[in-house]
């Protein structure tokens, strides 16, 4: 296998933490980069041998993942949520391709909620590229929702899954709901114009997309919770975006 660096952001992750950092035992390093946990996340990855811990501020989800990989031993970087477990199929999948500095790499990603693998709602297929070298490219400065910036490179999918512990509790989705809306007001504030019928019509759109055209019908009460998460968040981000924008002393774009 190539001298990887996986990268972790953490923050209060002991969840999962123990499960996720096991599963990564072949990998040659792995960055926690931790933003203030309080919890026994620090402790956990002391454990790992592999391990090298990073505690810094929360600067946004692409400036985060940017320092983590700055700050990583090698340039072939892996970069994975504190909630994800590579299997040992994705692992040896990875070892046995010959990687290429000119392409990014990606792989399916099985979402789990309350026990179950959710296939609706927009959560399958779920392809991510998390695989690349830092040399060529890194993650979009956006503060939610950032990426890879591949544009100029080879996308080459990988077919080993890996396994998401998206939300345990509807606590998760709440918790989630009122960091994302905010950091997207924050990203938006003075670029997007909103306004509280917008954001009507955006949490209504999002829910009919997720429950009826994604089919999230089908997925029984996992299906309807994630369908409405889908709609309160949307809602809920152009709402703070017209709060935003009103406080704001420049006015918004478009």
């Amino acid at each position: 296998m190539h001298p990887i660096s996986v990268t972790i952001l953490t923050k209060n992750s002991e969840k999962y933490l123990q499960e996720v950092l096991s599963a990564l035992h072949e990998f040659d390093e792995i960055v926690v980069y931790d933003t203030g946990s309080k919890d026994n996340s620090i402790e956990i990855a002391k454990k790992f041998p592999n391990v090298t811990i990073f505690q810094r501020p929360f600067i946004g989800f692409g400036p985060t993942h940017n320092a983590a990989t700055a700050v990583a031993r090698n340039n072939w970087i892996l970069s994975i949520d504190s909630d994800e477990v590579v299997t040992p199929e994705m692992s040896q999948e990875i070892a046995k391709t010959v990687l290429d500095e000119e392409c990014v790499y990606s792989f399916p990603r099985n979402n789990f909620y309350n026990g179950k693998w959710i296939r609706w709602c927009g959560w399958y297929p779920d392809r991510q590229m998390r695989l690349y070298n830092r040399t060529r490219t890194r993650f979009t400065d956006a503060q939610v929702h950032e990426a890879i910036i591949a544009t100029h490179l080879k996308k080459v999918p990988l077919e080993a899954p890996f396994i998401h512990y998206s939300y345990a509790t509807l606590s998760d989705f709440l918790s989630k709901m009122q960091s994302y809306s905010t950091l997207f007001a924050i990203q938006n504030v003075g670029e997007k114009k909103s306004s509280p019928l917008k954001a009507v019509a955006h949490g209504f759109f999002a829910f009919f997309k997720s429950y009826v055209l994604k089919r999230g019908f089908l997925g029984g009460y996992e299906g309807f919770v994630i369908s409405t998460y889908n709609g309160h968040t949307a809602f809920y981000k152009y709402l703070k975006l017209y709060e935003a924008n009103q406080r704001s002393t420049t006015p918004p774009k478009k």
